[in-house]
């Protein structure tokens, strides 16, 4: 079933979009990665793969380096506008390991675990620790004597936090800068725990914003 125009492409916190690639002749799955609004539209202009590292943060060409680009047979679009799939036509490996297909492991047991490191993956790991604390209360937490404050003390210590970030700016305290950040972003979370509003919330309101 078609639509007339196809849903927007939805881009997560980091401005992402994940892409499978697909072998066009025999529907093996290659390998799944990322793509930012730039890489897609390279990759629709040269019908060649692009996409954005996350490690590195910038764009990649797949096979720049080592030949094995991926030729775009078609692209589609799943039906909520938060995957894309490309079938590709491959010139050699598709995996950095030289296996044809990323996906080569079996998954017989139950695996270890491992959580993402990034930006807003840490700050909803964060607020899920806050909101424990806020309802535990365990004894020796700093969150615990924040919530035991009150909501003006919380506050007090937002803004105090925001006058540390912006003098580390202003006296180019580079080397300072990124704690006293991280700090303003702990008591925002604290804050918005009290207040009871997610972190969504804030996104909701950021991508509002947009232009």
């Amino acid at each position: 079933m078609t639509t007339a125009k196809p849903p927007d492409v939805k881009l997560d916190a980091q401005g992402l979009v994940a892409a499978i690639c697909q072998d066009a002749a025999t529907g093996e799955v290659l390998m799944v990665a990322h793509m930012n609004a730039e890489a897609l539209r390279r990759t629709l202009e040269t019908g060649q793969m692009h996409f954005y590292s996350r490690s590195r943060q910038e764009l990649w060409h797949k096979g720049a380096t080592s030949g094995s680009f991926l030729h775009v047979e078609s692209a589609q679009i799943d039906c909520d506008g938060d995957v894309l799939l490309f079938k590709v036509r491959a010139d050699g490996p598709a995996c950095h390991t030289g296996a044809r297909s990323c996906f080569f492991t079996p998954l017989d047991t139950e695996p270890t675990y491992a959580r993402s490191e990034e930006g807003s993956a840490v700050l909803a790991e964060l607020f899920q620790t806050i909101r424990q604390r806020q309802m535990e209360r365990p004894q020796g937490s700093y969150t615990t004597k924040l919530f035991e404050s009150g909501t003006a003390r919380i506050a007090q210590k937002v803004g105090e936090e925001g006058i540390e970030v912006a003098l580390a700016a202003v006296t180019r305290d580079v080397g300072r800068l990124p704690g006293e950040v991280a700090d303003l972003f702990y008591h925002t979370m604290v804050l918005l725990a009290d207040a009871g509003i997610p972190p969504d919330a804030v996104w909701a309101e950021l991508r509002k914003r947009r232009k």
